[in-house]
């Protein structure tokens, strides 16, 4: 996925990347924020939830972010945001899996698994598809 790189909210998230890096993370997410709060479209509110998500102090709230960063790639839909649907449902099952939901959980695994033909054939394809793989697992064992 190609990202403007002058674009205002993709520059505040990259500098959140760098806080992050740095060891700042009330740094960064308040630069997470402030891209979330600047967004005027939905390409923009969905890179900038992605990011916000990442610094929830709860589940829940983390569960809510990547919901709603997950519902705007849905709706712009495009062939460039699809490669982001499997993270994003991975991302879901996960915090449903820390929830103890483990219906939910093993659902968005499957739906993350579906996406995977839109990765590339690379370490961030093949980080994905394991953490996908090892979440089916994981719940799979919880569940029984």
């Amino acid at each position: 996925m190609q990202f403007d790189p002058e674009n205002n909210v993709n520059k505040l998230c990259a500098r959140g990347m760098q806080a992050e890096g740095e060891g700042k993370p009330e740094d960064a997410s308040k630069l997470f924020q402030q891209a979330w709060d600047e967004a005027a479209n939905d390409r923009e509110k969905f890179t900038a939830a992605h990011y916000v998500a990442r610094h929830q102090k709860s589940v829940a709230d983390k569960l809510k972010w990547d919901e709603a960063a997950l519902n705007l790639a849905l709706k712009i839909g495009d062939e460039d945001i699809k490669g982001a649907y499997p993270s994003l449902y991975l991302n879901i099952a996960k915090c449903y899996e820390d929830l103890n939901e483990f219906d939910k959980a093993h659902e968005n695994y499957i739906l993350a698994l579906n996406f995977t033909t839109s990765l590339l054939d690379d370490g961030y394809g093949n980080m994905i598809r394991a953490g996908i793989n090892k979440g089916i697992e994981r719940v799979q064992l919880k569940s029984n």
